[in-house]
């Protein structure tokens, strides 16, 4: 069965986009500080943060990348054990929550360079965009495909017609706009998830004929792939969730920390639905279309079910991929102006400049991220880049903030360097053996982190302890 565009689901996409577009205008015109910009005036509800959670996890690096890329090519199982990587890091989240909170900083850099210094800001920022930007592009390319599902125009044009989309809805509004459309997104993606999965089975005359017309291994507990492969899929999804900047500054947006609590329990149990909701369709698609992108699976599915279903599922989709996308330009963009303009281009800068440079600087970084869709092949390959630089490069020294008291200054700038160098050698070198750089860079941080806060806190102690006994003979 080939693909055979339906028209009418163009209708689907623009009803979403005008809807969303006319939210973000509204509540766009609550901005007056870079706090409501930024943080949404530290506003969210239990919610309201529970579904810009879901909807900025779960973006196209889900329904086009992630669970449904794995379903597709590799197996069923292994798609659905991609939310446990995720289930560890949101709980690891809520039991620092508090701590995100109380630290109340804009940007993850903010939060390095309290522990490690002023360089750790600097170099955090480097990693942070490069991760970010590279987020941003694959949220084009699902939009690409939509698009390209919906009306037949190349998968080209759609990824351009999606990053105007993006960067026009992250510019006006920021967070304050964001966290509604998120919620909303969260409400539509549900819906098309939970009607389409039982539709599609029925279609095909239940589970049971569905596993019966696809390659027995496919249906094995790592699909065709081994486990160093599943490791090397999952890693990066646990390494970028543990310091994604995005979920910190949602968490530091939250009204309290009764309603952090609240909010990210709710985003665990859409975790739970979501994710094998999505692995089962892509897995269908399988049955329809045996050859064909990855990237399109879940999407394509839509073309199976009545118009209305379909049409649903598709503006569920566009919907936590605008969102995703939003997210990430915003991010990436709050970090430049306050970790570069902000500290040394214009120190003086007033609170309305600073919101203004980071409302020019959103098209700037969403037309590099447009650049980088040219490089990479799959969604799934420039996916498995992003979080491994942000995991390997941010996430092992931020956790050490919050979890060890001991780490120090110089451990967390070498683990920084050490994670983010190695996985662009590995990279560079084009992924020796085909073990992802996820399984090389972040143990390597990890450890440089480990031994170098061993010998320099020993080295400290030291100093410290000579400088006592001189003070005590002075005495």
């Amino acid at each position: 069965m080939g693909l055979e565009y339906n028209n009418s689901f163009l209708w689907f996409v623009i009803g979403y986009g005008l809807i969303i577009v006319v939210i973000g205008a509204l509540y766009s015109k609550k901005v007056s500080s870079s706090e409501d910009f930024i943080l949404a005036g530290k506003s969210l509800g239990p919610v309201v943060l529970m579904g810009t959670l879901l909807a900025t996890w779960v973006g196209s690096g889900t329904v086009t990348g992630g669970p449904n890329s794995i379903a597709y090519s590799n197996g069923l199982w292994p798609a659905i054990g991609y939310v446990i990587p995720s289930l560890i890091g949101i709980t690891i989240l809520l039991l620092i929550s508090a701590k995100i909170r109380n630290y109340g900083k804009y940007t993850v850099s903010e939060i390095l360079e309290i522990k490690y210094g002023p360089f750790a800001r600097i170099l955090s920022l480097i990693i942070i965009v490069l991760a970010f930007v590279g987020i941003v592009s694959y949220q084009y390319q699902g939009l690409g495909f939509i698009l390209h599902v919906s009306t037949g125009i190349s998968v080209e044009t759609g990824t351009i017609i999606g990053a105007v989309l993006i960067i026009f809805l992250a510019t006006i509004g920021g967070l304050m706009s964001v966290a509604p459309t998120d919620t909303l997104s969260a409400s539509i993606i549900f819906v098309g998830l939970i009607i389409g999965v039982p539709v599609i089975l029925g279609d095909i005359g239940g589970f049971d004929q569905l596993i019966n017309n696809v390659e027995t291994e496919s249906l094995d507990l790592f699909g065709n792939l081994n486990l160093l492969q599943v490791m090397g899929f999952y890693i990066p999804v646990l390494f970028l969730l543990l310091g994604d900047q995005n979920m910190y500054q949602r968490i530091t947006a939250s009204s309290s920390d009764k309603t952090t609590k609240l909010g990210i329990s709710g985003w665990i149990i859409g975790m739970l639905i979501s994710t094998p909701l999505v692995a089962l369709l892509a897995f269908s698609a399988r049955y329809y279309f045996p050859e064909l992108d990855p990237g399109m699976a879940l999407i394509s599915t839509s073309l199976v079910l009545p118009t209305a279903i379909g049409g649903l599922l598709i503006a569920a989709v566009t919907s936590f991929i605008v969102t995703t996308g939003n997210s990430y330009l915003l991010s990436s963009a709050t970090n430049i102006t306050y970790d570069i303009y902000g500290n040394y281009i214009n120190p003086k800068a007033t609170d309305k400049q600073k919101l203004v440079f980071t409302r020019l600087l959103i098209p700037v970084l969403g037309l590099i991220a447009y650049l980088l869709t040219t490089y990479f092949p799959t969604v799934l390959t420039v996916q498995m880049y992003a979080y491994t630089v942000y995991g390997a490069g941010i996430t092992p020294a931020l956790l050490g903030v919050f979890l060890w008291s001991r780490v120090t200054k110089q451990a967390g700038i070498s683990s920084m360097l050490a994670g983010v160098t190695s996985t662009l050698i590995w990279e560079f070198l084009d992924i020796p053996f085909g073990i992802n750089s996820s399984l090389i860079s972040i143990p390597i941080a990890i450890l440089v982190l480990i031994v170098v806060t061993l010998f320099t806190s020993k080295k400290q102690e030291l100093v410290d302890y000579r400088k006592d006994g001189l003070i005590a003979n002075e005495k």
